[in-house]
């Protein structure tokens, strides 16, 4: 059964993008060679970040936007075999257009 997820505060969900599995060079790479990918496609975003006087900071990134995030940034997360991360929106390094 498929969840839909609702992140919470300034956090998104993303779905990462696989890299190539064949090098320049025309090498086949294994699983365990590859980069971690850093590049994604955000599948939800929470409301926005809250300051301190209670105001709502709205989310600069929306569903269906593709991003750059930071390598080593979230929390990892497998939902029927699809693997995501849940980020901060502060995590997010560019988003590609």
């Amino acid at each position: 059964m498929a969840r839909t997820f609702q992140p919470l505060g300034d956090r998104i969900v993303i779905k990462p993008i696989e890299q190539e599995e064949v090098s320049k060079g025309g090498l086949v790479l294994p699983d365990t060679a590859r980069e971690r990918p850093q590049e994604g496609e955000v599948i939800a975003a929470g409301p926005g970040r809250l300051t301190d006087e209670g105001n709502r900071i709205p989310m600069e990134l929306v569903v269906g936007d593709k991003v750059l995030y930071a390598k080593y940034a979230g929390t990892e997360l497998k939902e029927d075999d699809e693997d995501y991360l849940v980020l901060r929106e502060s995590d997010i390094l560019a988003k590609i257009s």
